[in-house]
């Protein structure tokens, strides 16, 4: 009786793991993807606020990354845990400042 293949796990659920390596997970998944996601978000925006759009919805978008800026730190803070050393320790220092940076700037 053939045995059924095992599903990869999806792309969220790699990361969440810690099936992904940190050192892409750190720079290109956090510092480059989700900083240009709240880059736009941001720029959007200030856009919006320029267009005189209700605050509300200004805020929405301005806040929309947060979740995966939250994901995104814990997935970086798992996986650094998981391979102690001055490496992962500096990756953890750095998602934590990011995600104050993201969620403020």
């Amino acid at each position: 009786m053939p045995q059924a293949a095992k599903a990869e796990p999806g792309f969220l659920m790699a990361r969440w793991r810690g099936l992904v390596p940190l050192d892409r997970l750190f720079w290109r998944d956090m510092l480059l993807i989700g900083s240009a996601l709240n880059a736009v978000a941001s720029v959007v925006a200030l856009l919006m606020l320029e267009a005189k759009l209700p605050l509300a919805a200004v805020l929405a978008v301005h806040f929309a990354p947060l979740v995966s800026n939250i994901f995104l730190f814990f997935a970086v803070w798992k996986t650094a845990a998981a391979q102690p050393g001055p490496l992962a320790l500096m990756a953890q220092i750095v998602a934590a400042i990011w995600l104050v940076v993201a969620t403020v700037v």
